[in-house]
């Protein structure tokens, strides 16, 4: 049951009084921007095929050690942003007094089923832990069995639990669980909440701004402006620059998967490591942990200044007084990401005789390869970019005037199948609602003439992928 506030709650449990719409996964909007790479879906300022691309060097030296490193910074790491969750916005005392996990459920927040035990496990599917209780909530931050969310959690004499400390990690905005179905009325009405862990994959779910508007930090008449910018941004979508510019134009969460053969990341492709020593997934992940999240660490970046309101340097090390619990930690967390593959396409989701008379329409008539090219399918394995004007698309023409780049990176097409199995919307603006309606855009805006046959060839390809 969706409400007209942007969240949901699992109709079959709802149970007690309408709570407060705030919960702790949206204080993942902050790292709902991370990797941010979904964009446009190609477009080229000429036509010139793309080479092959050769095997990306960060993709050539995952040590299996390392990459276990990262699979922790990813899952458990704060970088030390609960000073600026706890302390600064108290979004815990929020979380304590309001939210059960009904509400957490509605706003996105997911449970890692593998790390209940399986007598609470059982407890819940029986109906037996009461969902609509924040103490509930708390035990299962207690259980670290919140995707994304660290809480420090003690126990009066009473016998009640309190939040003393909290903090996100990656995990929230670009982790979800699996979609099976569980025992019981209520296993099934806990479908896609919760399940087993899936690292890399966007939580489109989560509505980061509704709640991130919540914060006591925002009370008041003064704060209504910003209140009504957040709201608007609705379930699935974050603005990482808006604590810069002030300027609200969100993109979706993207994936955190099949990065390895790209050089430039994030959709404008200011992240390379010309930028960033440690590559370019890490400079975007410095950049989020930082500046979004509120980490312990630096980030700086000249291309930026007067792009973001004149920010472009953030030191949250208070000078050095403080050590730096980001700059030691990204080539692992980089080196995880790495590791994460892009998903295949479901096995049934499209007409493989289709796909395979589409598949010559992607590298004849309407062009696609000349952009989307490699196994990444995206010529930004080999570093390239597309001007500003006359390539994306999307709705949207303006966010990349916010870049360091000030262009487009050819979006990676790998994994775009599975996505459209689970109904995800597109480009980085989430304008087209579905393959079908990208490949329209694309027709009728780069006037390619596709027939129907084409067009529908087209997206049984794409749907493969």
């Amino acid at each position: 049951m969706r409400k007209n506030d942007g969240t949901s709650r699992p109709a079959t449990v709802r149970r007690g009084a309408k709570r407060p719409v705030f919960t702790a996964a949206l204080l993942a909007s902050a790292a709902a921007a991370t990797l941010g790479l979904s964009g446009c879906f190609g477009g080229g300022d000429d036509n010139t095929p793309a080479p092959a691309p050769a095997d990306p060097p960060q993709a050539q030296f995952l040590h299996p050690e390392l990459v276990g490193q990262g699979q922790d910074v990813f899952r458990n790491d704060t970088f030390g942003d609960e000073a600026k969750w706890t302390d600064q916005l108290k979004m815990n005392e929020v979380i304590e007094a309001a939210v059960d996990p009904l509400t957490a459920a509605g706003v996105g927040v997911k449970v890692d089923l593998d790390a209940l035990p399986a007598a609470v496990a059982g407890a819940i599917l029986a109906g037996d832990v009461p969902l609509d209780d924040p103490q509930s909530t708390l035990a299962l931050l207690e259980l670290n069995a919140v995707v994304g969310i660290r809480g420090e959690v003690s126990t009066d004499a009473a016998g009640k639990k309190h939040l003393d400390r909290m903090g996100i990690t990656c995990a929230l905005c670009h982790s979800t669980v699996s979609r099976e179905d569980l025992p019981g009325d209520i296993g099934k009405a806990l479908k896609g909440v919760v399940g087993h862990r899936l690292d890399g994959h966007p939580n489109r779910d989560l509505n980061p701004g509704a709640i991130i508007a919540l914060s006591p930090a925002l009370a008041g008449d003064a704060n209504k402006a910003a209140r009504d910018q957040l709201n608007s941004w609705g379930p699935g979508k974050y603005d990482p620059r808006w604590n810069f510019d002030g300027i609200s134009n969100p993109t979706v969460i993207p994936p955190a998967y099949g990065l390895a053969a790209l050089t430039k990341a994030i959709f404008t492709g200011d992240a390379d490591a010309v930028h960033e020593p440690a590559g370019p997934v890490a400079y975007w992940n410095r950049y989020v942990s930082v500046t979004q999240m509120g980490g312990i660490g630096k980030f700086s970046d000249s291309r930026l200044q007067g792009k973001l309101g004149g920010y472009h340097d953030v030191d949250n090390t208070n000078g050095g007084k403080l050590a730096d619990r980001v700059t030691g930690v990204l080539p692992a967390l980089q080196a995880y990401q790495y590791s994460l593959p892009a998903p295949k396409a479901p096995a049934g989701s499209f007409d493989a005789a289709a796909a395979a008379r589409g598949q010559v329409v992607f590298s004849g008539a309407a062009n696609c390869a000349s952009c989307h090219a490699g196994d990444a399918f995206t010529d930004a394995a080999q570093g390239k970019l597309h001007p500003a004007e006359g390539t994306s698309v999307a709705n949207d023409q303006d966010y990349v005037k916010r870049s360091a780049t000030q262009q487009w990176r050819t979006s990676p097409l790998a994994g775009i199948g599975f996505r459209a199995s689970l109904g995800e919307k597109f480009f980085h603006d989430g304008s087209a609602d579905n393959l079908a309606e990208v490949v329209d855009m694309y027709n009728a805006r780069k006037s390619l003439g596709l027939s129907a046959t084409q067009k529908s060839d087209l997206v049984e390809y794409l749907k493969s992928l």
